[in-house]
Protein backbone atom coordinates (compact mmCIF):
# COMPACT_ATOMS: atom_id res chain seq x y z
CA UNK A 1 0.00 0.00 0.00
CA UNK A 2 2.21 2.40 1.08
CA UNK A 3 4.81 1.72 -2.03
CA UNK A 4 1.16 2.67 -4.68
CA UNK A 5 1.03 5.87 -2.61
CA UNK A 6 4.53 6.65 -2.81
CA UNK A 7 4.26 5.49 -7.16
CA UNK A 8 1.26 8.22 -6.90
CA UNK A 9 3.81 10.59 -5.93
CA UNK A 10 6.51 9.78 -7.98
CA UNK A 11 4.75 9.30 -11.25
CA UNK A 12 3.52 12.73 -12.24
CA UNK A 13 6.77 14.09 -11.59
CA UNK A 14 8.17 11.63 -14.22
CA UNK A 15 5.34 12.64 -16.67
CA UNK A 16 5.82 16.88 -15.79
CA UNK A 17 6.71 19.30 -19.04
CA UNK A 18 10.61 20.22 -17.60
CA UNK A 19 12.11 23.70 -18.42
CA UNK A 20 14.59 22.05 -19.94
CA UNK A 21 12.50 20.38 -22.41
CA UNK A 22 10.99 23.68 -22.80
CA UNK A 23 14.24 24.97 -23.72
CA UNK A 24 14.79 22.39 -26.83
CA UNK A 25 11.64 22.79 -27.81
CA UNK A 26 12.05 26.65 -27.95
CA UNK A 27 15.38 26.42 -29.51
CA UNK A 28 14.61 23.19 -32.04
CA UNK A 29 13.84 25.84 -35.11
CA UNK A 30 16.74 27.78 -36.62
CA UNK A 31 14.28 30.89 -37.45
CA UNK A 32 10.50 32.02 -36.84
CA UNK A 33 8.76 34.53 -38.68
CA UNK A 34 5.58 36.11 -37.63
CA UNK A 35 3.63 39.15 -36.60
CA UNK A 36 2.61 41.03 -33.18
CA UNK A 37 0.37 43.05 -31.47
CA UNK A 38 1.57 45.18 -28.55
CA UNK A 39 -0.60 46.63 -25.90
CA UNK A 40 0.81 48.88 -22.84
CA UNK A 41 -1.38 49.10 -20.35
CA UNK A 42 -0.90 52.05 -18.25
CA UNK A 43 -3.21 52.98 -14.92
CA UNK A 44 -3.04 56.83 -15.96
CA UNK A 45 -5.02 55.55 -19.53
CA UNK A 46 -8.66 54.35 -20.24
CA UNK A 47 -7.48 52.16 -23.50
CA UNK A 48 -4.02 50.88 -24.23
CA UNK A 49 -1.59 52.10 -26.42
CA UNK A 50 -1.71 49.49 -29.26
CA UNK A 51 1.32 48.88 -31.60
CA UNK A 52 2.20 46.34 -34.00
CA UNK A 53 4.35 44.67 -36.84
CA UNK A 54 6.59 42.07 -37.75
CA UNK A 55 9.13 40.16 -36.33
CA UNK A 56 11.99 37.54 -37.17
CA UNK A 57 13.51 35.38 -34.48
CA UNK A 58 16.90 33.44 -34.90
CA UNK A 59 17.98 31.93 -31.44
CA UNK A 60 21.26 31.73 -32.61
CA UNK A 61 21.91 35.33 -34.61
CA UNK A 62 19.29 37.63 -32.98
CA UNK A 63 15.85 39.31 -33.15
CA UNK A 64 14.63 41.72 -35.94
CA UNK A 65 11.43 43.71 -34.49
CA UNK A 66 9.68 45.87 -37.13
CA UNK A 67 6.65 48.32 -35.40
CA UNK A 68 4.81 49.37 -38.37
CA UNK A 69 1.55 50.66 -36.69
CA UNK A 70 1.08 53.98 -35.46
CA UNK A 71 4.42 54.10 -36.46
CA UNK A 72 7.34 52.34 -38.22
CA UNK A 73 10.77 51.55 -36.56
CA UNK A 74 12.91 48.59 -36.62
CA UNK A 75 15.11 47.25 -33.72
CA UNK A 76 17.76 45.06 -33.94
CA UNK A 77 18.16 42.74 -30.76
CA UNK A 78 21.08 40.06 -29.92
CA UNK A 79 23.15 38.83 -27.07
CA UNK A 80 25.37 41.78 -27.36
CA UNK A 81 23.31 45.16 -28.42
CA UNK A 82 20.08 46.24 -28.48
CA UNK A 83 19.88 48.49 -31.79
CA UNK A 84 17.05 51.21 -33.29
CA UNK A 85 17.61 51.64 -37.34
CA UNK A 86 18.26 55.99 -37.99
CA UNK A 87 18.47 57.45 -41.40
CA UNK A 88 19.15 53.98 -42.43
CA UNK A 89 21.88 52.90 -40.37
CA UNK A 90 21.52 50.57 -37.16
CA UNK A 91 22.56 52.72 -34.23
CA UNK A 92 22.53 52.11 -30.72
CA UNK A 93 19.36 52.49 -28.63
CA UNK A 94 19.14 55.08 -26.26
CA UNK A 95 18.31 53.61 -22.76
CA UNK A 96 14.40 53.28 -22.18
CA UNK A 97 13.53 53.31 -26.36
CA UNK A 98 13.13 49.74 -27.07
CA UNK A 99 12.43 49.06 -23.74
CA UNK A 100 13.34 47.92 -20.53
CA UNK A 101 12.43 44.19 -21.72
CA UNK A 102 13.93 44.14 -25.28
CA UNK A 103 17.09 41.77 -23.74
CA UNK A 104 14.33 39.47 -21.81
CA UNK A 105 12.13 39.10 -25.16
CA UNK A 106 15.33 37.77 -26.82
CA UNK A 107 16.04 35.34 -23.80
CA UNK A 108 12.36 33.99 -23.62
CA UNK A 109 12.42 33.73 -27.77
CA UNK A 110 15.36 31.96 -27.96
CA UNK A 111 14.72 29.57 -24.90
CA UNK A 112 17.40 30.59 -23.11
CA UNK A 113 16.08 29.18 -19.97
CA UNK A 114 19.72 29.30 -18.16
CA UNK A 115 19.88 33.06 -18.61
CA UNK A 116 16.53 33.73 -17.33
CA UNK A 117 17.11 31.00 -13.89
CA UNK A 118 20.06 33.55 -13.13
CA UNK A 119 17.39 36.22 -12.86
CA UNK A 120 13.96 34.91 -12.29
CA UNK A 121 12.06 32.63 -10.22
CA UNK A 122 10.65 29.85 -12.84
CA UNK A 123 7.61 27.71 -12.52
CA UNK A 124 6.34 26.01 -15.18
CA UNK A 125 2.90 24.41 -15.76
CA UNK A 126 1.32 22.14 -18.73
CA UNK A 127 2.43 20.63 -21.32
CA UNK A 128 4.65 20.45 -24.80
CA UNK A 129 1.67 21.54 -26.00
CA UNK A 130 -0.18 24.41 -23.91
CA UNK A 131 2.35 25.54 -21.46
CA UNK A 132 2.57 28.68 -19.17
CA UNK A 133 5.52 30.29 -17.37
CA UNK A 134 5.82 32.56 -14.85
CA UNK A 135 8.84 34.50 -13.74
CA UNK A 136 9.38 36.31 -10.66
CA UNK A 137 12.66 38.23 -9.70
CA UNK A 138 15.00 37.17 -7.92
CA UNK A 139 16.65 40.61 -8.09
CA UNK A 140 15.97 43.60 -5.69
CA UNK A 141 16.14 45.89 -9.50
CA UNK A 142 14.16 43.61 -11.35
CA UNK A 143 11.71 43.23 -8.57
CA UNK A 144 11.28 47.46 -8.45
CA UNK A 145 10.34 46.97 -12.41
CA UNK A 146 8.61 44.04 -12.47
CA UNK A 147 5.98 42.46 -10.17
CA UNK A 148 6.38 39.12 -12.34
CA UNK A 149 6.51 37.95 -16.05
CA UNK A 150 4.02 35.36 -17.78
CA UNK A 151 4.50 33.36 -20.97
CA UNK A 152 2.14 31.35 -22.93
CA UNK A 153 2.48 29.04 -25.69
CA UNK A 154 2.90 25.83 -27.04
CA UNK A 155 5.26 24.92 -30.06
CA UNK A 156 7.04 28.23 -29.37
CA UNK A 157 5.95 31.08 -27.58
CA UNK A 158 2.82 32.50 -28.12
CA UNK A 159 1.92 35.19 -25.59
CA UNK A 160 4.09 36.92 -23.27
CA UNK A 161 2.77 39.63 -20.43
CA UNK A 162 5.39 42.08 -18.46
CA UNK A 163 3.29 42.85 -15.00
CA UNK A 164 4.79 45.90 -13.21
CA UNK A 165 5.14 46.55 -9.76
CA UNK A 166 3.29 50.33 -10.22
CA UNK A 167 0.51 48.47 -11.54
CA UNK A 168 1.55 48.93 -15.40
CA UNK A 169 1.45 45.93 -17.95
CA UNK A 170 2.82 45.16 -21.50
CA UNK A 171 1.19 42.37 -23.30
CA UNK A 172 2.55 40.96 -26.58
CA UNK A 173 0.90 38.50 -28.78
CA UNK A 174 3.03 36.49 -31.12
CA UNK A 175 0.33 35.20 -34.18
CA UNK A 176 0.84 33.79 -37.59
CA UNK A 177 4.29 32.31 -36.31
CA UNK A 178 6.12 30.40 -39.65
CA UNK A 179 9.40 28.76 -38.93
CA UNK A 180 12.30 28.26 -41.15
CA UNK A 181 15.57 26.59 -41.88
CA UNK A 182 17.42 29.36 -42.57
CA UNK A 183 17.59 33.36 -42.60
CA UNK A 184 16.61 34.75 -45.94
CA UNK A 185 20.03 36.83 -47.21
CA UNK A 186 18.51 40.67 -46.61
CA UNK A 187 17.48 38.76 -42.62
CA UNK A 188 21.50 37.46 -42.37
CA UNK A 189 22.29 41.31 -43.44
CA UNK A 190 19.90 42.90 -41.25
CA UNK A 191 21.47 40.71 -38.22
CA UNK A 192 25.12 41.14 -39.01
CA UNK A 193 25.48 44.90 -40.45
Amino acid sequence: MAAALLAGFVAPRAWAFELEELAQQLQATEVVRGRFIQEKHLRALAQPLSSQGRFVLSPTHGLLWSLEQPLTQDYRITPGAIERRSEGQWRPAAQGQAGPHSQLFLQVLRGDTRGLQEQFEPQLEGSAEAWQLRLTPRSRLLQQVFSHIALAGGARVERIELVETQGDRTLVRLLDQQTDSALSAAEQHELHD
